[in-house]
């Protein structure tokens, strides 16, 4: 195990009827809030009204950026910045998924910025101050409700990039499973993939793994695989989206990586897909993970992919090499159960011409060694798109 520092400066309000923590939480920071949200589907399911309801009855000076994309766009960053400053803003308030979060840290940082934002976005030593984030969560998926990072995209470039800083921790977030009932299917479906993905990106480093995450990564999946399905075919079930929820958060918080290291291989991998086909990025991860654990099974990844089937699907069987193809075709079920395709093709891929590019830029951008098994030349890049397509 290697030396790591912990800390997580996020307060959680989870449950039903949290949103009334709201006015406290905002007015540790300020009185001039800017509300974030995407396409306006809060508006429908009456969260939109619950937030500036409170605002407005708390005396909270409000301005509006709505519009925020899936796979959030380096120009919504730059619209933010702009009302910002403009209106003077103490704090802002992202009230959606993963997307509206991360366009919501990247403005944070980017007012204190006097160059592009998308600059930052590719040089993160340039951070050095953050405006404060209290965030309404709407989708369990990428768990930027409660961690450090930013993913954010530039369709001119066709590039996306991460922000990385202790800076961009959201001050208060606020998790009512409730709000997340109108999700639809497909964005549910592929949230449960976003979730189990960034478990993947540990799990098969073997003993480089402290135990306790061990068990932490099998309890986080087995609530993906049994709670998945079940939010798909019934909304409204409370305690599947709770669970749900909850992992989400915890997936990717900071606490699975204490002790160890990953090159986040397949996150790479999939930035190429919403870049090209601006496929939903958990939809992407289904796609790259099951290609990747496919390439990587191997003798030395063996006995945790046996783990991943004993612990996580419960396949019972004494040869490792007969239970890790078995939970390889449990977890290919499980995607297409909940209604994922897992190729290339299915999401807009018309032939493979694209796969020697995708290759190259992921290896060349994001690094794909950390001096493990699971290091990726370019060449294996290459391979788990052609797995892919």
């Amino acid at each position: 195990m290697e030396n790591f520092i912990y800390h997580i400066p996020t307060k959680i309000a989870f449950g039903r009827g949290q949103i009334q923590m709201l006015p406290e939480f905002l007015k540790e920071y300020g009185n001039r809030v800017l509300v974030l949200y995407g396409g306006g589907s809060i508006k429908q399911n009456g969260i939109y009204d619950d937030a500036v309801g409170l605002l407005q009855e708390n005396g909270i000076f409000f301005s509006e950026l709505s519009g925020i994309e899936p796979n959030p766009q380096i120009d919504s960053v730059r619209k933010g910045i702009e009302i910002c400053r403009r209106k003077k803003i103490d704090v802002l308030l992202p009230i959606g998924g993963g997307s509206t979060i991360d366009c919501a840290k990247a403005i944070a940082v980017g007012v204190f910025y006097e160059g592009d934002p998308w600059e930052i976005v590719k040089d993160n030593s340039l951070i050095t101050k953050a405006l404060p984030i209290v965030s309404i969560l709407t989708v369990a998926a990428t768990g930027s409700e409660m961690d450090a990072s930013s993913v954010i995209s530039n369709a001119k470039e066709k590039d996306k990039a991460e922000l990385f800083s202790e800076l961009l921790y959201p001050k208060a977030s606020i998790l009512d499973p409730t709000y997340t009932f109108t999700v639809p299917a497909y964005h549910t479906a592929a949230g449960v993939a976003d979730i189990m993905s960034h478990i993947f990106e540990y799990y098969f480093n073997g003993d480089r793994i402290p135990d306790i995450q061990r068990g932490m990564m099998n309890n986080i999946l087995r609530t993906c695989i049994v709670y998945g399905p079940i939010a798909v075919k019934e909304p409204k079930n409370e305690c599947a989206r709770a669970n749900l929820m909850w992992a989400a958060s915890w997936a990717i918080n900071g606490f699975i990586a204490c002790g160890t290291a990953s090159s986040w291989p397949c996150h790479a991998l999939e930035y190429q897909l919403t870049n090209r086909y601006h496929v939903p990025h958990g939809h992407g991860m289904a796609i790259i993970d099951m290609a990747w654990m496919k390439y990587i099974l191997n003798e030395t990844t063996l006995p945790m992919f046996a783990e991943y089937g004993k612990e996580v699907f419960r396949i019972e069987g004494e040869d490792p090499l007969q239970t890790a193809r078995a939970v390889l075709g449990e977890t290919e079920a499980l995607y297409r159960e909940m209604g994922l395709t897992l190729t290339l093709r299915s999401i807009g891929a018309e032939d493979k011409s694209e796969i020697l590019p995708m290759a190259k830029q992921a290896v060349e951008e994001f690094g794909l060694t950390d001096g493990s098994s699971l290091s990726l030349s370019r060449e294996a890049a290459e391979q788990i798109y052609e797995i892919c397509y």
